[in-house]
């Protein structure tokens, strides 16, 4: 550095600030460089994420502070530049000798109908099969839609993307959001409001994702290229279907003829037309084809005609032109049929070292092609770069998203003809390169995340091999380039990477590394809205460095385990009160019930119903149980109608629609209810009542009671007999006394339908009772023996606890009680509804000696 030239920063006032640092890089002690982490923090939703490649990467909620503005959308010279950042690197050489650029034989009709659709908002999926030249005419086709759209033209590809990644990569083109990843309601929001036209190359889904695709899209025209053996759309999708097939005889033979800058001969326009029915017109064929007709030319040629703009041809053709230059040109003879039809060991044999050596590599990684700024550090050929003009001159390479792989069946070709063999060396090699730049200071995490499809299928490779530090190569790799993938927002190669990462780990017994890789799919998981799946990934983590006593490790793990069980927990309160909300509002008659038992009755004539229930269970538990569930019936259907009526005319008419009929409907039905709940309470008393007994009082769990009603006194069994007996002091079955004596009651005639004279009791039981002619469900109306021998001494005066009945008789409800059936409901009531009031209808009723029944003599 030249002192004279460059200012320390002394001159800027700065002599005690420290130099800063140089810019770290991405892996730390796993990476290449040796250098320091770099830490790259990022909003992904609600959370804020900070990449750490050492500890594993952090989140918690996004602060108020940290959250990013809306993103604002790309102007055109922004999207042109970010279009050619995303396009594969052109070939060396003059434009036009690689046969890249060269016009389209007679696809002019195919794109006239494809612009014209795509200008009146249809989408269209064109489908070709590999070789067909899909990739050009859509080129073709987006250069002819330029200035359609509000938004432009938007060039995607679909290789190794699925729905979800395709909506996002649209998102990033479109938008400005700078280590920004919304969450997939906010992406859905502003993807809606995109305008463009989209092409779409390479899809590999079909079917209900395609679907959710051009769902999300409305404003959006779409034009996908799919092979067929992609799945097909669904019949609702409304995608205009194009088949792309081959061309022409005709258009064949000018392809040759532009690809070799002269006519053909006979014999080669014969060769041509057998080649044509063969290969069915596919234009790559042909350019195939070109490849090989251009290397008989040169076979044939004279010295000083081989160089055609590369200058990369072997050496021991030369010599063979050069000697053939001195005498008559020799007869080379056409390719046969076969040779046509699987050109490529022909093909790859007359290239350049640099380029054989650059098909090896591309076969080792399942037909991905490096980046040619790295062959000349794989190849060890420093001039190797130049070799991608060779491979796509001849036909065996093909453009895809923003690199190049093999073209169809070329793989397999050299296959067969010994490419393979070192595959897992070669991958290994590549993985050990690929950590290294990765690592790089000077390497941005976009540049990286451009090489994944490279690095990911060099992980795939050493994942499956089983050789000696295939594994932990394979390791280094995912530890090194999976943070930059997560910083360039590229979150499916993430995954991937982690994934590979994470069963290489597996593999090599890195167990430490392993809980990384466990820790970073935590994050992502739970980034990505997977909660039960964030916490097995995280919780896997935590006990893996709990064993490493890794204690900052665990430290972040246990950190990103409370936000997921903070986030599980909201999600369970929210799936809880939803339904309730959501019921409430469709008047859902449990959640009107509940509501309405919280919050009290809001309908005063059901009020009034339940509490006459409460009154008649003292006297028939039949009669209670019957009224009981009547009011019940009434107050649920009352309680969801006010609700649903307490909002608009809307609410309350969707609330008397949900239950068939109108509210007066309704109150009809309530009346008619307790009417017949009134004559069953009637007959009942009528058949089980005697001269001064009641029935049982005891209170089961299906009858309803007031709550200004005292809690009544519980019932013990006793000893030797069939029913229960009252406790000392209480009131029991038979009589209205407080005695603790025994005394049974007396049933009068069943069609009296009045309680018996006073006047006419006995203080023994009758020896006939007669059974109720209403059965009910608890008494029998027969006398129950007393426990213990009557002692003949007067009870206490002392009245009892009461028993929650009212001394008064009943009152009814006029509006839906007959009079006489009122009156003797009252009539009928009084007599037995305390103890207090059984003792003054009774002789001696004043000290209670009276109504106390002796029981029969031994």
């Amino acid at each position: 550095m030249d002192p004279n030239t460059h200012r320390g920063p002394e001159e800027y006032g700065e002599q005690d600030t420290p130099a800063e640092p140089p810019a770290p890089a991405f892996g730390g002690a796993q990476g290449g460089s040796g250098g320091l982490s770099r830490v790259v923090r990022l909003v992904s939703g609600p959370y804020l994420v900070t990449v750490n490649p050492v500890d594993g990467s952090e989140i918690e909620p996004c602060p108020p502070g940290e959250r990013p503005a809306a993103p604002g959308k790309l102007d055109e010279e922004e999207r042109a530049a970010a279009d050619r950042a995303a396009a594969p690197p052109p070939p060396p050489g003059p434009p036009g000798v690689a046969g890249h650029d060269a016009p389209l034989e007679e696809r002019t009709e195919d794109v006239e109908r494809l612009v014209r659709l795509l200008s009146r908002g249809r989408s269209v999926r064109v489908t070709g099969p590999s070789g067909s030249g899909r990739t050009r005419l859509l080129d073709a086709v987006a250069t002819a839609c330029a200035g359609l759209a509000p938004d432009g033209v938007v060039r995607l590809s679909g290789y190794h993307r699925n729905a979800t990644d395709v909506l996002y990569a649209l998102f990033a083109a479109v938008h400005r959001a700078p280590a920004h990843r919304p969450d997939r309601p906010g992406m859905l929001r502003m993807v809606a409001e995109i305008g463009a036209i989209v092409v779409l190359d390479d899809l590999e889904f079909g079917g209900a994702a395609l679907d959710e695709l051009l769902d999300a899209t409305p404003e959006c025209a779409f034009l996908i290229a799919a092979t067929p053996d992609v799945a097909a759309p669904s019949a609702g999708s409304h995608l205009e279907e194009v088949f792309l097939g081959g061309i022409g005889r005709a258009g064949c033979v000018r392809l040759l003829e532009r690809a070799l800058d002269r006519s053909l001969s006979e014999d080669e326009t014969a060769w041509a037309a057998d080649l044509w029915f063969e290969s069915e017109g596919l234009p790559l064929r042909f350019v195939q084809a070109a490849a090989l007709l251009r290397r008989r030319d040169r076979l044939q040629s004279r010295p000083g005609a081989l160089d055609d703009g590369y200058g990369l041809f072997p050496e021991e053709d030369r010599g063979s032109d050069e000697g053939a230059g001195s005498g008559e040109r020799p007869e080379v003879p056409l390719p046969s049929l076969g040779e046509a039809a699987a050109p490529a060991p022909l093909l790859a044999s007359r290239l350049s070292a640099a380029a054989q050596e650059t098909l090896r590599f591309a076969i080792a990684l399942g037909g991905e092609l490096p980046h040619p700024a790295h062959l000349p550090a794989l190849t060890q050929d420093t001039h190797a770069d130049a070799s991608l003009g060779e491979l796509l001159a001849c036909g065996l390479i093909s453009p895809v998203g923003g690199h190049y792989r093999l073209a169809a069946t070329v793989s397999d070709q050299l296959s067969a003809a010994g490419y393979a063999e070192g595959s897992a060396a070669r991958a290994h090699t590549v993985a050990q390169h690929y950590a290294w730049w990765a690592g790089h200071p000077s390497v941005t995490p976009e540049r990286a995340a451009a090489e994944a499809d490279v690095a990911l299928a060099a992980m795939g490779v050493l994942t499956g091999s089983r050789e000696s530090g295939h594994a932990s190569a394979a390791v280094l790799l995912a530890r090194t380039a999976a943070p930059a993938f997560a910083a360039a927002l590229h979150w499916s190669a993430w995954e991937r990477a982690l994934r590979h990462g994470q069963e290489a780990a597996r593999l090599a017994g890195e167990v430490a590394e392993e809980a990384y890789f466990h820790h970073e799919l935590g994050v992502l998981a739970l980034c990505s809205g997977s909660v039960d799946r964030a916490r097995a990934e995280l919780e896997a983590a935590i006990g893996l460095r709990g064993v490493l006593s890794d204690r900052n490790g665990a430290v972040a793990g246990r950190r990103a385990l409370a936000l997921v069980t903070d986030r599980a927990r909201a999600a369970s309160a929210a799936t809880a009160v939803v339904p309730q909300v959501t019921a409430a509002a469709a008047g859902d008659p449990r959640s009107a019930a509940s509501k309405e038992a919280a919050t009290g009755p809001s309908d005063a004539v059901s009020t009034a119903k339940l509490r006459r229930s409460a009154v008649g269970a003292a006297a028939s538990p039949l009669a209670a149980r019957s009224a009981a569930q009547t009011a019940a019936t009434e107050v649920v259907p009352a309680a969801t109608v006010s609700g649903g009526g307490s909002g608009s005319d809307t609410s309350a008419g969707k609330g008397a629609k949900l239950f068939g009929g109108a509210r007066r409907n309704l109150v009809a039905a309530g009346a008619g209810a307790l009417l017949v709940a009134v004559l069953g309470t009637l007959v009942t008393l009528g058949a089980t009542s005697g001269g001064d007994g009641a029935p049982d009082d005891k209170v089961s769990t299906e009858q309803t009671t007031d709550d200004s009603t005292p809690d009544l006194p519980a019932e013990e069994p006793a000893t030797g007999s069939d029913r229960p007996s009252a406790r000392p002091g209480t009131s029991r079955p038979g009589g209205a006394s407080g005695s603790g004596g025994p005394s049974p009651s007396s049933s009068g005639p069943a069609t009296s339908g009045s309680p018996t004279d006073p006047g006419t009791e006995t203080a023994g039981p009758t020896t006939g009772p007669t059974e109720p002619t209403a059965r009910p469900t608890r008494p029998t109306g027969r006398p129950t023996p007393p426990t213990d021998p009557p002692t003949g001494e007067p009870t206490d005066p002392t009245p009892t606890e009461p028993t929650g009945e009212p001394t008064e008789p009943t009152p009814t409800d006029p509006s839906s009680e007959p009079p006489s059936q009122s009156s003797a409901a009252s009539s009928i009531g009084s007599p037995t509804a305390s103890g207090s009031s059984a003792g003054s209808s009774s002789p001696g009723g004043a000290d209670g000696s009276a109504g106390t029944e002796s029981a029969p003599a031994a």
